[in-house]
């Protein structure tokens, strides 16, 4: 199950998600932090939907992820934070917890504030 399978890597620094390129058709992998919630993989995207990975997922939401060698497939989608605010909030405090980007006052760092929180669901 891919729950199980998602909670043993949760803990992993970093996975790697395989994208269809938007234009070429190719597929693009890059290496990116995440983090587990719900049974589903939640990553951040800095630079929003200027980033091309997120723009790939918007055209084709079929991904591939990578942890520790071994790859499952999935579907991705951005989180619309307007209609699913609960989820934008908790998204983005579960990425910043794990990876230190609270400022002293337990609040989000700059970038946990304004990068764009994507769900991965990973196929069974």
């Amino acid at each position: 199950m891919s729950a199980d399978w998602l909670a043993a890597h949760a803990a992993e620094d970093f996975c790697y998600l395989t994208t269809v390129g938007r234009r070429s058709g190719n597929a693009h992998e890059i290496e990116i932090w995440f983090a587990v919630l719900d049974g589903a993989l939640y990553m951040m995207a800095g630079g929003r939907d200027r980033s091309d990975w997120v723009r790939n997922v918007m055209k084709t939401p079929e991904v591939g992820v990578r942890i520790k060698g071994e790859t499952r497939r999935g579907t991705a989608r951005v989180i619309d934070a307007a209609a699913e605010p609960e989820l934008d909030a908790r998204v983005r405090r579960v990425v910043c917890e794990k990876y230190g980007e609270l400022e002293a006052n337990g609040g989000l760092s700059g970038w946990g504030k304004t990068a764009l929180p994507v769900e991965v669901r990973l196929a069974d």
